[in-house]
């Protein structure tokens, strides 16, 4: 099928398409004409491309990590037994972004909690606005 039907079935734009193919992450066939020929099964790697990047994962990592993954339709799950330091590894950094986001929050309360409100703050109120 070409790009236009791929991308209609798969929900993803030709544009993401194109930029999964330059990231070797999907490898349509070419006519002669030079157009793009997408199979089924291309279809399915897509759906693995966008559930390993639903779950934090990089294009990079998603390139090393989509050939040994295997799709029964239902989930997504390593194929090859030397997955799971990889995966574990990618968890590890998840966990950390995680924690440096809940400082982040935590930081960012703690100025909310110590600006002085003004009317402006709030409109509704009846309080003039500073100015």
């Amino acid at each position: 099928m070409r790009m236009g039907e791929f991308s209609r079935r798969t929900g993803v734009s030709q544009r993401l398409l194109r930029y999964y193919e330059e990231q070797g992450l999907l490898r349509p066939s070419r006519k002669p004409s030079g157009y793009r020929e997408f199979s089924e099964e291309d279809i399915t790697t897509v759906r693995g491309i966008r559930i390993l990047l639903g779950a934090g994962l990089s294009t990079a990592t998603i390139a090393e990590l989509l050939p040994c993954m295997v799709d029964d339709g239902l989930i997504l799950a390593p194929g090859c037994p030397g997955m799971l330091p990889d995966l574990n590894r990618e968890r590890e950094r998840l966990d950390e972004a995680v924690a440096d986001l809940l400082t982040a929050r935590a930081t960012l309360d703690s100025i909310i909690a110590a600006t002085p409100l003004t009317g402006a703050d709030y409109p509704d109120a009846g309080y003039p606005e500073a100015g």
